[in-house]
């Protein structure tokens, strides 16, 4: 397989040019892991040490690692359909209250032009439409970390600002057109514990596409086209 690099697990084309065996993503991981003990173990298998292979923990930067299991999505019951009769009843008493909440305020928004006003009251509905329709898909499936659905029906976006055009997705390396394949869910976020690096890493979601005609190698590594949609501003 792939040589991966120590610290983080990405792709590792760089390596330690002492002991030839230890893989890296970047010259920044791999200085940091000289620091971190490869000094030693480096030296080691320099000696004839078998015991250097063995790969240091950082678990600062690893992220836990889980089994991900595959099950098709179940199709809506009857029952699902009365839920979502209820939940259209209580979505639509929030915008109703949302609408009240708006009356009250339109003293501070007297300086603006009815037509600039109509246009932002369309795009606040139309993009809490589309929310409130991502959070109920998510709600059945709390856990669900990826949504695959190759060559069938598209992703399920969080927000209707930022969608990428046919013209924003670049063909593959074999001139094909990348079609989508497969999207990462924020619950993710919640498994991966990034509150832990001290670093904000975000997305509402990320969507994959990949070679329509999917070339290339059993064992090669090919690299693919990801867009990342972040959530709207208007989403709450």
């Amino acid at each position: 397989g792939a040589a991966l690099c120590r610290v983080c697990g990405c792709l590792g084309p760089r390596c330690c040019g002492r002991c030839r065996r230890a893989a890296y993503c970047g010259p920044e991981h791999q200085a940091l892991d000289w620091r971190r003990g490869h000094r030693r173990s480096c030296g080691q298998h320099a000696a004839g040490d078998d015991s250097a292979d063995a790969i240091p923990e950082h678990n600062e930067f690893l992220f836990p690692e889980y089994e991900i299991l595959i099950e098709p999505e179940e199709p809506e019951s009857p029952a699902d359909s009365t839920d979502d009769e209820q939940g259209a009843e209580d979505t639509s008493k929030d915008v109703k209250e949302q609408e009240e909440l708006g009356a009250a305020g339109i003293a501070a928004l007297q300086s603006l032009d009815e037509e600039t006003l109509e246009a932002m009251a369309k795009h606040e509905t139309e993009e809490e439409k589309i929310f409130q329709m991502f959070k109920k898909q998510v709600a059945a499936e709390p856990e669900q970390i990826i949504r695959y659905c190759r060559g069938g029906e598209g992703p399920l976006w969080v927000s209707g600002e930022n969608r990428p055009e046919e013209k924003d997705i670049p063909n593959c390396v074999c001139g094909a057109k990348r079609i989508f394949e497969f999207q990462i869910m924020p619950q993710l976020l919640n498994h991966l514990q990034v509150d832990s690096l001290g670093e904000s890493i975000d997305w509402g979601t990320l969507v994959v596409y990949t070679c329509a005609d999917s070339c290339g190698g059993g064992n090669e590594y090919l690299e693919e086209f990801i867009w990342k949609q972040d959530y709207s501003m208007g989403c709450t």
